[in-house]
């Protein structure tokens, strides 16, 4: 549920009777205190608080020593406003924060740490280049700097159309063209090729059930890692041969666009196989593969479970611990879990793996510089991620089904899309060039 919003109270200011409202920490004085007068102005600058997503009027705040108004907000307040109104705009249905928060809050600490104190009507071309190059610097990819210089001038937007900064500021922004292919100093993003079945299978002995379960049914429907954890009984209709699970939230469900991803037999099997009493569980939990993981380890247990063991563990055990499992994996934890189990089975050679009885802090101060350098060469080597999975789905279903079946179990809404899923064939391509070229 989206969290309620909490209306500020009108208030009697004793000294001067007049009614006072604190909105975003500025107080707002509406007029004679019990006044039909005060009641309409407060009704008013309520909704236009509101309208600004809980940010203060700039009419109405003003610093120490100097109006507001001449002075202007820094670029620091400026954030702060927009991310008052980010925090409350870019939620789900459920009322859960979506993944454009975290870009925002990576971005915009660039911009905090260069231009915080200067005041965001300054803010200009060269800014935002000197911005961007210190996005160049961290080793950004060109495609991921385009992205996030476009959300740095969203939020000078958003400030113009609050009143809070000229609209000339934005206009100035706009004059910075994209980072283009081959005219930059930016890396290029490593295309995502499909993953061999071989390297999968090789690494699903070293994932739980859970996590075994959610690539399984990723190969099995080609969907997106996001609507695979976050699938639930109660969201699949079962009525025919061919099972249709429509997630509430996905991808383009912000555009008003419906998802409807086809479950085969096979993927029917997989799925009884976590089905709850409970149809609003998530099928793919994290909470119960560690219930599991610890009936398991009970059951394994050669020792006697001595009383004095059972109360020092109690006293151990932490009563409101800040971490818990999950309901369901998010997808930053569902790549982690994949990337261990990559190194699990495809093990770094010699000193560059993780030494028997050698934590992972000490493993890593063993090692040079050089040699960390050769470990993270070697673990993209042997890495894949569950993105690849989509891609190794649409390819083959392209292969035997043709372009447009692949675009359809995909979802996408134009056939182009689903070329960068959906490699070409080559076979036929070479077999086509030997008999005509």
């Amino acid at each position: 549920m989206a969290r309620p919003i909490s209306i500020p109270k009108l208030t009697l200011h004793k000294a001067s009777g007049k009614a006072v409202v604190r909105l975003s920490g500025v107080d707002v004085y509406c007029g004679l205190f019990g006044t039909p007068e005060a009641k309409e102005v407060y009704d008013r600058e309520i909704a236009q608080w509101l309208a600004r997503g809980r940010t203060p009027d700039p009419s109405q705040r003003k610093p120490k020593g100097a109006d507001k108004l001449e002075q202007g907000y820094t670029v620091n307040e400026l954030l702060l406003a927009f991310w008052n109104y980010a925090e409350h705009h870019y939620r789900r249905p459920d009322g859960t924060l979506t993944n454009e928060v975290n870009e925002y809050k990576q971005t915009l600490r660039v911009v905090r740490d260069l231009y915080g104190l200067t005041l965001a009507a300054k803010v200009g071309p060269l800014a935002l280049k000197a911005i961007r190059q210190v996005m160049i610097d961290r080793g950004w990819c060109r495609g991921l700097i385009n992205q996030r210089v476009n959300r740095v001038r969203r939020v000078f937007k958003w400030g113009a159309g609050e009143e809070l900064i000229p609209f000339s500021v934005y206009e100035r922004l706009t004059t910075v063209a994209g980072l283009q292919i081959g005219r930059t100093e930016a890396r290029e993003s490593e295309r995502v090729e499909p993953v061999a079945d071989t390297v999968v299978e090789s690494t699903l002995p070293f994932l739980n059930r859970y996590v075994r379960g959610l690539v399984e049914f990723q190969r099995l429907t080609g969907c997106r890692p996001g609507e695979a954890s976050g699938i639930r009984r109660s969201e699949i209709d079962t009525g025919g041969s061919v099972w249709l699970y429509r997630p509430s939230q996905h991808k383009t469900a912000w555009r008003g666009k419906p998802r409807v991803i086809s479950i085969g037999p096979k993927a029917q099997r997989l799925l009884k196989g976590f089905f709850t009493p409970n149809q609003g569980d998530f099928l793919f939990s994290p909470q119960r593969a560690v219930a599991e993981l610890h009936a398991s380890r009970t059951a394994k247990r050669i020792t006697p479970k001595y009383p004095s063991h059972m109360k020092r563990n109690k006293q151990k055990r932490k009563v409101d611990p800040k971490r818990v499992p999950a309901e369901k994996y998010a997808v930053t934890a569902y790549e982690h879990a994949i990337a261990r189990a990559c190194d699990k089975a495809f093990p770094a050679p010699g000193p560059l793996s993780q030494q028997k009885g050698e934590t992972v802090k000490e493993w890593k101060e063993r090692l040079t510089a050089e040699q960390r350098n050769q470990l993270d060469m070697w673990q993209s080597l042997h890495r894949w991620s569950p993105n690849q999975l989509r891609h190794s789905f649409a390819t083959e279903v392209r292969k035997t089904h043709g372009l447009e079946a692949a675009q359809v179990l995909l979802g996408h809404a134009r056939a182009d899309v689903t070329q960068v899923y959906a490699e070409r064939n080559h076979n036929l391509a070479t077999r086509v060039a030997s008999e005509i070229g």
